[in-house]
């Protein structure tokens, strides 16, 4: 994998959560953001089946130090490359459609965890604010 210059522009998805770090209730951000793809790691232990499956995706839950678990996901390699370098496989999923298909509990989504803009939602706030009808 060719890890993209860190002076590259930034995606329309970067631009946004840059936004809702200052604005968290920014809809135009929310509504960029849901609308983009981001890359989701494919666990280790997921089959190559499992991995390939259009209709569903295997989430890579991380277990953080006070407990709580997070699926980690990144708006470009070089984000995902800066948290977790031996990830050698992800799928290109729309937020939105994973936003509408999360599950109930205490799971987390973090967005880009390793940069300035990371964004951490509980599972109330993808629901809410992620998986929204787009037009």
């Amino acid at each position: 994998m060719d890890i993209p210059d860190k002076n590259q522009h930034p995606t329309a998805a970067q631009e946004a959560l840059d936004t809702l770090v200052v604005h968290s209730e920014d809809t135009q951000a929310l509504d960029t953001l849901a609308g983009s793809d981001v890359l989701v790691p494919v666990p280790d232990d997921a089959t190559e089946a499992e991995a390939a499956n259009p209709n569903t995706v295997a989430l890579p839950v991380l277990q953080q130090p006070d407990g709580e678990q997070t699926v980690p996901v990144f708006t470009s390699e070089t984000e995902m490359a800066d948290l977790l370098p031996f990830v050698s496989r992800y799928r290109l999923v729309p937020l939105g459609a994973l936003a509408s298909q999360w599950p109930t509990g205490e799971l987390t989504l973090t967005i880009d965890a390793a940069s300035p803009h990371g964004l951490t939602l509980n599972s109330d706030g993808v629901r809410t604010l992620l998986a929204r009808p787009h037009g």
